[in-house]
């Protein structure tokens, strides 16, 4: 098996522009709002996204006939990572969560008539989406199977009720893909269908906003009810009772997407961190002189390559059209928790200066932490790598 990991001229361009695009443009943007964006208003991301166009960049996943640049995983691995290089770099170039992996989903699963009038717009940049699976206790959570959220036929379409909490992006969005029962019970491995739900749709609220340790994902993580709310069949995303395994084909790309931005922030952190340790000095040398500070400055570009590493892999293996999973698993685990080192080590490095709002560690330390969460928490993953590893050998 010959893995390539090899950089086109073209992606390579891309990064560079995206590099500059983030240095220029957006990091000031995101000094002026301190990287706080869930109540952030529209002409920030309408702004900023004009500029992503301006300077090429914009949509570098998005397929070419929806107007973005088409890059595969790969490609995106590595622009994606310069565009996390700030909190605001994914917002403007549309490849935020979760409207990136929206988007992913409805090229793939969506009719012809559904592309035109969902993805279409999406990918524009002229609307925003969410997607509404997460259910509060004992709803869908770790365990997509605990879905409690029914999606009952009526004349001409279908009928859902439930309860959908942290879900992130859904004030202000355009439309919910909403996961809903269909058949079975909760618990149930089956039984799951996608509704697509547009916005002052009858019958679905938006409860309340959710304070959260994060602040860096626009639109924020919302609570809704969806009581007695309609929808047409032509809504319905995919095929009924399939809504399990068209989540398989979102979740797995955007466990990757996620560990490529949050990679971008690491490597912010991992700058500050370098550049403290060479003009800083205490007792008689400076921070980089030190055994100590030097350990953490190592491992922490150990972590940088390693997840670099793992991330390439697994995207070169749903590129090749493999299954991934186990190697989605391990990345998503891996970098989820070395991004929390690295800032964590660049925090300790920067010492008082590194809490204080000064620098934007503080502020990317809370939003990484998350992310062991996010897409599955590492304990999920290490219990499905785990099963994986034992039945290759039974």
């Amino acid at each position: 098996m010959t893995i390539s990991f090899s950089i086109s001229d073209e992606v390579a361009g891309i990064a560079r522009r995206t590099a500059e695009f983030v240095r220029d443009v957006v990091i000031p943007e995101e000094r002026a709002c301190g990287g706080s964006v869930h109540d952030a208003p529209e002409p920030l991301r309408h702004r900023l996204q004009q500029a992503a166009r301006d300077a090429g960049v914009f949509a570098p996943h998005v397929p070419r006939e929806f107007g973005g640049l088409g890059l595969d995983l790969r490609g995106q691995a590595v622009v994606f990572e310069e565009a996390g290089y700030s909190l605001l770099g994914p917002l403007a170039m549309n490849c935020a969560a979760p409207d990136e992996g929206n988007t992913h989903l409805l090229h793939t699963v969506a009719t012809a008539e559904q592309r035109e009038r969902y993805l279409r717009p999406l990918a524009a940049g002229e609307v925003r989406s969410c997607f509404a699976m997460t259910e509060p206790a004992p709803g869908a959570g770790s365990d997509p199977r605990a879905l409690a959220t029914t999606a009952t036929r009526v004349a001409g379409g279908w009928r859902i009720d439930g309860r959908k909490w942290f879900i992130s992006g859904a004030d202000g969005a355009a439309f919910a893909i909403c996961m809903a029962r269909t058949s079975g019970t909760p618990g149930d491995a089956g039984g799951a269908t996608m509704f697509l739900v547009d916005a002052g749709t009858p019958g679905m609220k938006l409860v309340r906003n959710l304070e959260t340790l994060d602040e860096g994902l626009f639109g924020g993580h919302s609570e809704l009810a969806f009581d007695g709310c309609l929808v047409g069949d032509e809504q319905v995303l995919g095929e009924v009772d399939a809504g399990f395994a068209y989540a398989q084909v979102r979740l797995g790309p955007a466990r990757l997407t996620h560990c490529m931005r949050w990679l971008g922030a690491a490597r912010r952190a991992r700058d500050i961190a370098l550049e403290r340790a060479a003009s800083r000095s205490a007792f008689g040398r400076p921070l980089a002189e030190l055994g100590m500070v030097q350990q953490m400055l190592a491992d922490t570009e150990i972590d940088i390559e390693a997840s670099r590493a793992l991330l390439w892999r697994a995207c070169w293996e749903l590129d090749q059209g493999r299954p991934g999973a186990q190697h989605t698993s391990i990345t998503k685990t891996f970098v989820s928790e070395a991004v929390g080192r690295i800032v964590d080590r660049a925090v300790q490095v920067c010492g008082a200066l590194g809490i204080s709002a000064d620098l934007p560690l503080s502020r990317l330390l809370r939003e990484v932490r998350p992310f062991r969460i996010y897409d599955g928490p590492s304990e999920t993953h290490r219990w499905a790598i785990a099963r994986r590893a034992v039945r290759s050998f039974t």
